[in-house]
């Protein structure tokens, strides 16, 4: 009998602050049609004072769970993709992992910054094809704005919170026919936070920073590539392809990526205008928000494809 990790869940969450791009112009020299002109974005959603990274990825989670009339003990692992966990340690996964009250089951955090989320569906689906698991708990969940310097308008325009998460469970049936992963060291100047603690102290900036230009050019080279080798690898064409559902960093990527695949943008899934790059909870809150909306049904083709610091960059192709 063969093994495939089908979709069985999905849920959302996001912070009820909205930072408009009207906001940002009394913080920073800026404008409205500035930032819609280079990014797509129109707003974003930002964590409250009191709320924390797993606060959202519980309320995901839940959203998940209940929803889609989930049997949560039958979850037998977590997996949270995050690079803003509540604490050094223990991990959000952990802390997720209590406060749902799943027994004792592995849980634990994966960093691949906005791949992350593309990481922890290749993961789930290896534990799951090897009868490690059979229903896995993946959230993706940050709170860039923790790491945002609301005086660069370089970044403080594109970054939003927020958290997405899907439930993985063994099927018969193809679900996830293929990922692919790919990461390059070599990258990691153009984008990074590399402000930490020493001996009580910050050392370093802590910060975002990124250097657009290569950012961009290594996102569209490398996410249009591994679109189409993860279709040849898994025999597909990308006339096959029902909803191209990328990260949610600039739509000018996102355009660049479709344009290679020669995919309308009606094919392609697009939350950054209203959520701004909000990194590993990107590409599982677009998909929730396609599948809520009605556009993403049932036996539909979704090719997922996301791009981070690191460089990381990874892509699945799921039946839905």
């Amino acid at each position: 009998m063969t093994n495939f990790s089908k979709i069985i869940a999905t849920g959302s969450y996001l912070p009820e602050k909205i930072l408009s791009n009207q906001d940002l112009e009394k913080l920073v020299d800026t404008s409205d049609e500035w930032i819609i002109s280079r990014s797509g974005i129109k707003q974003r959603h930002i964590i409250g004072e009191n709320e924390s990274p797993s606060d959202m990825a519980y309320n995901a989670a839940i959203d998940a769970i209940t929803s889609n009339n989930i049997d949560k003990s039958s979850i037998d692992m977590i997996i949270v993709a995050t690079f803003t966990s509540d604490a050094v340690f223990p991990s959000n996964a952990c802390l997720l992992q209590q406060r749902l009250g799943i027994g004792s089951i592995p849980a634990f955090d994966l960093n691949a910054v906005c791949s992350g989320f593309l990481y922890a569906i290749a993961t789930a689906d290896a534990y799951i094809k090897t009868n490690m698991a059979k229903t896995i708990l993946i959230v993706g969940a940050d709170a860039v704005s923790h790491y945002i310097d609301y005086t660069d308008r370089n970044t403080c325009v594109l970054f939003g919170d927020g958290a997405g998460a899907v439930i993985l469970q063994h099927s018969n049936e193809p679900g996830i026919y293929g990922s692919e992963l790919h990461a390059d060291g070599n990258g990691e100047e153009a984008l990074h936070v590399k402000g930490q603690l020493k001996q009580g102290k910050i050392v370093g900036h802590p910060f975002v920073y990124m250097d657009g230009k290569p950012v961009f050019k290594a996102a569209v080279k490398s996410l249009s590539h591994i679109a189409t080798s993860i279709l040849k690898k898994t025999n597909h064409t990308k006339e096959q392809i029902d909803w191209l559902i990328p990260h949610q960093a600039n739509i000018r990527i996102i355009e660049a990526t479709a344009n290679h695949l020669s995919l309308p943008m009606d094919k392609v899934i697009v939350t950054v205008d209203k959520h701004g790059n909000t990194a590993a909870a990107s590409v599982p809150l677009a998909l929730d928000t396609a599948i809520k909306s009605g556009k993403i049904k049932r036996g539909d083709l979704l090719l997922l494809e996301g791009f981070g610091a690191g460089f990381t960059w990874g892509a699945s192709l799921i039946r839905y």
